[in-house]
């Protein structure tokens, strides 16, 4: 006997969307609905995991009961008027309500309920398809890697006397994952730094678990001076690794005030490896562009005393299992990983290519900077301190 298939209401579909929005998983949701995940997957998919706004019948609109009473009084066979003035509407509300639906002889309330419900499914146009050369710019910035609302800042700093040529950025996330709107081509969000499905909440977590490393003569984040946490100054700098396939590794700094990136090719993870290539990198700054490091509690940088030594700049360790103590440069890493994502070889990247990814970093606008990108941030400063 064949299985009929699972049918939810519209109350169970408002719990899946809610419970998703809470952080809850496929599983989890499916064990409080009693349906299996992948049914829970079906259901947020439809939407890309946003939930659909409730639909309300709109007042000016004529209700069921309306239409009822429209269809009692035609077989009674009263004017239009008269049932206009009954309903206390518009005889051409009337008139048109009843030509719309096959006459006076063959008008039914319930199909012209359906039809009316029916017509306000019509597909709205939204603003990236009534403007084209808005919805180009979209997709060219979204293929560059730039997030939607990196778009939608730039766009209201670049076109600010164009409302027409601007779109926030929850429109652009609704695009490409309501699907069923067909605006902008889900492959996109192969662009965007998380390549996910559908929207996740902001709640959904994946908590790593690593054990405390003791760094000798380590200086704790908690020494760190006030200054340095307000981001007053440049040459304050946070890094750390990012891993790729087969035990490769390159390691990132960022500038704490400008959001200014540096990618340097690793030999290895060891401390020499990873010392050798701070080095290098630092003595090619100016004195006044090294003036710290933030780094997480790991082992690569066991020979922190010789970047002390050699330019005199304090290196700081964060708490362990504590890295959002080195926000900016976590969620630089993860734009990172837009380019070379997880089980990546990173062995076959050369410095030009990681420099590469880097410049279009920095020329990559931020919200933080009020949507200017680090690079401006830099030649600002330098013209400042010229």
């Amino acid at each position: 006997m064949k299985r009929l298939k699972r049918t939810f209401t519209t109350d169970e579909r408002n719990l899946v969307f809610d419970l998703w929005k809470g952080g809850a998983g496929f599983s989890d949701i499916g064990r409080v609905i009693e349906a299996k995940p992948g049914s829970v997957f079906t259901i947020l998919r439809e939407t890309g995991g946003i939930k659909p706004k409730p639909r309300h019948l709109n007042v000016t609109h004529l209700s069921m009961s309306e239409r009822e009473e429209i269809r009692v009084a035609l077989s009674a066979k009263k004017s239009i008027r008269a049932i206009a003035k009954m309903l206390n509407r518009s005889p051409s509300t009337i008139s048109r309500e009843v030509a719309r639906n096959r006459g006076r002889r063959y008008y039914k309330a319930v199909d012209a309920d359906n039809r009316a419900k029916r017509m306000a499914k019509r597909p709205k146009l939204g603003v990236l398809q009534r403007y084209p050369e808005l919805k180009q710019i979209v997709i060219e910035k979204l293929e560059l890697k730039w997030s939607p609302e990196q778009i939608s800042g730039w766009l209201s700093v670049e076109y600010s006397r164009h409302k027409k040529m601007q779109v926030s950025h929850e429109t652009i996330y609704k695009s490409l994952y309501v699907r069923s709107k067909n605006i902008l081509e889900h492959s996109l969000s192969e662009h965007l730094r998380r390549k996910r499905p559908m929207r996740h909440s902001r709640f959904h977590t994946r908590k790593g678990h690593r054990g405390s490393i003791n760094i000798v003569n380590g200086v704790s984040i908690h020494e760190r001076s006030k200054h340095i946490d307000n981001r007053r100054s440049l040459g304050h700098w946070e890094g750390d690794l990012v891993s790729g396939s087969k035990n490769t590794h390159i390691a990132t700094l960022v500038d704490r005030k400008s959001r200014f990136t540096i990618i340097l090719k690793l030999a290895g993870k060891d401390a020499g490896s990873v010392n050798d290539a701070l080095l290098a990198i630092f003595r090619q700054m100016p004195l006044k562009y090294r003036k710290s490091l933030t780094w997480d509690r790991g082992m690569e940088l066991a020979k922190h005393s010789v970047l002390t030594e050699e330019f005199g700049m304090p290196v700081y360790f964060c708490d362990p299992q504590c890295p959002w103590q080195r926000g900016t440069n976590e969620n630089t890493n993860s734009l990172i990983r837009q380019y070379f994502p997880k089980k990546t070889d990173l062995s076959f990247h050369s410095q030009a290519r990681l420099s590469e990814v880097a410049t279009q970093l920095n020329e990559r606008p931020r919200k933080t900077l009020k949507f200017k990108t680090p690079s401006h941030m830099i030649e600002k400063s330098v013209a400042l301190l010229a």
